[in-house]
């Protein structure tokens, strides 16, 4: 496969991941296909000068993540880095119940978009607007889950496969199986396991590049 495939680790951006591959590599022109937010670790295939022109065959790929969701808890930005704006209680719900909602919720659904993502209002990225402190109606999106398959329950967590198709936000989907759930729910962690038929075994620690 003529790109590279990364194993992004938590806490930088995919950004980050492009400059430090970018100062490595000596390469002048990089791309990816699907950012991955700073909280994300996974995969990323990342393409550098003209084969940066194939990475659209990627963006409408469906993609898997394994996530850790606290239900109880909602933030501002749907993860455990935003401040705490809601909390409610956690009905003692069975895996059954729980494996049961997440099959109801496959299909196509309109979900608000995250208030820190990149998608525009009046030009402008969503998450310039929540930086600045600024109100702001998120616009609501058609989402696609595949599958929704609950590996863990311990507690008020639970760690659950995701096979999305493109465009879909882990945050907002997590979020509605919170309403679902009767409480409020966020992401706590996440990986993205695969883009297509590449998975991330297939992939190297950036440290190694």
């Amino acid at each position: 496969m003529p790109f590279l495939l990364i194993d992004k680790p938590k806490g930088i951006s995919s950004f980050r991941v492009l400059q430090t591959l970018q100062d490595r590599l000596g390469k002048k022109k990089m791309g990816h296909a699907g950012t991955l937010d700073p909280l994300a670790s996974g995969l990323l295939i990342v393409a550098t000068e003209h084969e940066t022109k194939q990475l659209h065959n990627f963006l409408k790929l469906p993609k898997e993540y394994i996530a850790e969701v606290r239900l109880g808890v909602a933030t501002e930005t749907g993860d455990d880095e935003g401040v705490q704006r809601k909390k409610r209680p956690v009905p003692n719900r069975t895996e059954k119940e729980i494996e049961k909602i997440l099959h109801e919720m496959t299909g196509k659904i309109d979900l608000p978009v995250p208030l820190y993502s990149a998608v525009k209002k009046k030009g402008k990225p969503l998450y310039r607007y929540a930086r600045k402190g600024k109100s702001v109606e998120l616009p609501v999106k058609t989402m696609e889950i595949m599958e929704g398959e609950l590996l863990e329950k311990r507690e008020e967590t639970l760690i659950i496969r995701w096979k999305v198709g493109s465009g879909t936000y882990v945050r907002s989907i997590t979020e509605e199986l919170g309403r679902r759930l009767d409480t409020v729910a966020m992401v706590t962690n996440l990986r993205r396991t695969t883009i297509g038929d590449v998975s991330v075994d297939q992939a190297k620690p950036l440290e190694d590049f």
